[in-house]
């Protein structure tokens, strides 16, 4: 209702850790949320933005949280670091 009422009156800013991909399982109705999407990526401009969270990486340096071990993804190290293939 949020999202139907703000549609073409303000402007809205979402954030979210989950792919668009990910909004029918989110919301428990893919229905429901291509709706959403629909209004919502209507005239907007959509920014990823990839690495670590700031939460997460003080967590880490204060000790409150271990690294994550990184996801694997066809890398070889070389002498001069590792490069993606």
């Amino acid at each position: 209702q949020l999202v139907s009422r703000r549609y073409e009156r303000g402007a809205m800013l979402v954030t979210s850790n989950r792919a668009i991909g990910e909004w029918g399982s989110v919301f428990g109705d893919p229905v429901v949320a291509t709706a959403i999407l629909d209004r919502l990526l209507h005239h907007s401009h959509v920014i990823t933005i990839r690495g670590e969270s700031y939460r997460l990486r003080e967590k880490r340096r204060s000790g409150l949280l271990q690294k994550a071990a990184p996801a694997p993804h066809n890398t070889t190290s070389t002498s001069e670091g590792v490069r993606s293939s």
